[in-house]
Formats: C-alpha cells, structure tokens, sequence
C-alpha cells in the first residue's frame, strides 16, 4: 500500500468518524527516529539480514510494526495467503528484499513533531505507556506459558496506535484531549475524545484495522469489553496496569490490577506486585520486603 504523502496537519475536528478513518488509512504517518536510523543501518548490509534480526530490532516501535504490518495484510489479499500476525512472519511474508524496497527511508517522529515540545512530550507518554504495557504482556504470557507470547506482546504494543496517529496528524487536537484530562482525572479517554474529536479513537481504530485488513486475531485481543478469553485478559490487564503505573504504584486501581492479574496468572498479591515491579524494571522488585 502506497500512502499519500504528509497531509497539513488538522487543527479543526473532521465533520463525521468516516473521515477520520480515511484521513489515518491514506496518508503517511512516521517512525521513531531510532528505527529510521536502524533501517538504514541494516538496509546497507542487506545480505547479513533475516527476519528474525528485522523483528529484534523493530519489536518496541509500534509505528514501524503497524507500516509494515500493514504492507504485508496488502500482499497477503493478493497471494492469498495466511495473515502474518507478527513483525517476524511479516517479513518473512514480504520477503528481504521486498521489505526494503516497500520501507525506504522513513519520516522520523521527531522531525514530524519538531519545534512541539508539548506534542513530543504527549506522544512520547503514550509510547512509554505502549511499551510498559507490552512487557507487562510478554511477562504475563511467559508466566502462563503461552506460545503466542510474542503475538500478546505485539497486541499490546499496538494497543493504542490510533492515539498515536492522532498525535501525528493532529496534535492540536490530542493536545486538547489531554489538557481535559489533566484537568479532570476522573474524564475517562472516550468521552474526552467524543469531546474534542467527535469520535472515540478505539472506534476509529477498530475500522482501520478492518480498512487495512490487519490480522483478525488483533481485533480479538484489543477488544475491551470485559474479556473472559485468557490471552484477551492478558492484554487487556497489561493495557490497564500499564496506564495505572505510569506514574508509580500508587494509583487507586493498582489493588484491582493486582487482584485480576493474580487470578489470571494464579499467584497470590506480593508475588504478583513482585512481578510487576520486575517487569516494570522497579529497582525494588527483588527486595526482601516488597509489599503492595
């Protein structure tokens, strides 16, 4: 899939969700500067390079794995072939060389962003939130033994790529959005995003990932609505905790978080705090008194 080339950015809210949909399907969208930098660095040594090496060195960039993703979902409805649920297997999908040819060099966020402090400084929020949750997923998998930990790691990277494409396209408006709920704690992000957008992003997200053709199984586990599948709840519970803990340990739904995730990986609360501040990488995970 070929994207138009970066568009203004939005400074109004589009008239219907239709259009916020299209506005994110068809136009460019960027990648983290040191993913840009490391494509380049590989492209040149092009023979070295596997599909295992791709997916280590891209698996914490959810813009790059959402772009390339959504290249091989293209080359997937015209081979026919199975849908690549990973970074990895989308390659190996694609092909190295074709990888290369579909990604050349690509528009860095923080060229896109730059001279906004403020717009860094949001969006970089929300790839530190992504990135934590994507831990907190891979840990809960490998708790449980789960052979499609790495997909759970992908799902929860990706959770909220629409946040990031807004920011992309329209940090003015995410700008707002934040600035309500600063304002207001308790502003849940759906109805700060109605306020300001007109729409929710989960809604938009979920039509793009129709529009793209993306894996069904991602549209499985980024459903929120009170999952009872265990690989739903891993990502579900790993989204929530992340989001709760970003700012330390003591938010009010930390003892839930604790609560479910130790029904679901059946550990009781100081072991399942314990491992939460390990994947957290909180120095005090391993202290002999860690408590909750």
């Amino acid at each position: 899939m070929d994207f138009l080339p970066r568009a203004p950015f939005l400074t109004q809210p589009l008239r219907r969700h239709e259009d916020w949909v299209e506005r994110f399907r068809k136009h460019e969208f960027p990648v983290l500067a040191v993913s840009a930098e490391a494509l380049e660095r590989l492209r040149a040594d092009e023979d070295a390079v596997d599909a295992h090496l791709i997916g280590q060195t891209f698996d914490n960039d959810p813009l790059l794995t959402l772009k390339v993703l959504i290249h091989a979902s293209n080359l997937n409805r015209m081979r026919r072939t199975n849908d690549a649920e990973t970074l990895t297997s989308a390659v190996v999908l694609m092909g190295i060389t074709p990888f290369f040819s579909l990604l050349g060099p690509q528009p860095t966020l923080e060229e896109w962003l730059a001279g906004d402090a403020e717009a860094l400084e949001g969006v970089d929020a929300v790839l530190g939130r992504l990135e934590r949750a994507s831990r907190f997923a891979l840990g809960f998998a490998a708790h449980r033994a789960d052979p499609d930990a790495n997909i759970l790691h992908q799902a929860a990277l990706l959770h909220d790529f629409a946040e990031l494409l807004l920011w992309c396209h329209a940090p003015e408006l995410a700008k707002q959005i934040r600035a309500h709920q600063k304002f207001d704690p308790t502003l849940r992000s759906k109805a700060a995003q109605q306020m300001v957008l007109g729409t929710d992003l989960m809604s938009v997200q979920k039509d793009l990932m129709r529009a793209w053709h993306l894996p069904a199984v991602f549209a499985h586990l980024l459903d929120d609505r009170d999952p009872q599948d265990a690989q739903e709840r891993c990502v579900q519970l790993a989204t929530r905790t992340a989001r709760h803990s970003m700012s330390g340990w003591g938010n009010a739904g930390i003892p839930d978080d604790v609560r479910d995730i130790g029904d679901l990986l059946n550990l009781g609360p100081i072991p399942t705090m314990r491992l939460l501040r390990d994947l957290a990488g909180d120095p005090l995970a391993r202290g002999p008194d860690t408590t909750m």
